[in-house]
């Protein structure tokens, strides 16, 4: 179990899921850079993120910005929504000041429509299994969560996302390299993917140089010539 000095950001396995240099580069190096897919995001999240926000209907209960923590896994972070469903089998945690018992549900906002590969989707898994710990040390009879939901802005759909046993271990592999590259301040060398092109940093990562060690030799002889 790790401890609050230990805590990474959650919102970052999506970046490690996607590429470790571009983990590295903004978790350890604390670098950042802007795109259009970044500004649209963004845009997203400040219309959801509302922590003061909530809504009954019927049997949902909406919650937005929800804080959440996984001291197994070392993440905290800030899920956009979380619906309770009411349970009709009598499964689920309490909610104050609501009967009956009710089942959490992550929605997570993602700009564009479902990409090829599964960052979103561990993303949304490390969040149910925060709210699973979370409630489990409450008291409440065991949580299980099933399944969440991603929303993408440009499909305007909702695509459903089960917590398999497979996603789950990803999760924990993902974060426990989170943990080892932060504890030991590593930024993985570069390596070029057609995908580099949509990533933000792509200009401070330098890809395509970086990764060709020919051109990084070249590089370095270059500049202490100048020197």
């Amino acid at each position: 179990m790790y401890t609050d000095d230990d805590l990474l950001m959650l919102s970052g396995i999506q970046h490690i899921a996607f590429c470790e240099r571009q983990w590295a580069l903004i978790h350890i190096e604390q670098q950042w850079a802007e795109n259009m897919r970044t500004v649209e995001g963004n845009h997203m999240h400040e219309r959801v993120d509302d922590p003061f926000a909530s809504e009954v209907r019927g049997n949902v209960i909406t919650l937005r910005s929800v804080s959440m923590v996984s001291y197994r896994l070392g993440l905290y972070g800030v899920a956009d929504v979380v619906e309770f469903i009411r349970s009709e089998t009598g499964e689920g945690i309490g909610m104050e000041g609501y009967p009956g018992k009710w089942k959490p549900l992550p929605v997570e906002y993602k700009r564009g429509k479902p990409k090829l590969d599964e960052r979103d989707e561990v993303q949304l898994c490390a969040q149910s299994i925060c709210l699973e710990e979370m409630y489990n040390e409450k008291g409440d009879s065991h949580l299980n969560i099933g399944k969440g939901y991603l929303f993408y802005g440009e499909t305007r759909h909702r695509h459903e996302v089960i917590f398999s046993h497979e996603l789950r271990n990803t999760v924990e592999m993902y974060a426990l390299r989170m943990h080892e590259l932060f504890e030991t301040g590593t930024t993985p060398l570069a390596i070029y993917k057609t995908h580099c092109n949509a990533c933000s940093l792509v200009e401070l990562c330098n890809p395509k140089a970086f990764s060709n060690p020919r051109k990084v030799n070249d590089y370095l002889k270059n500049a202490l010539d100048t020197d």
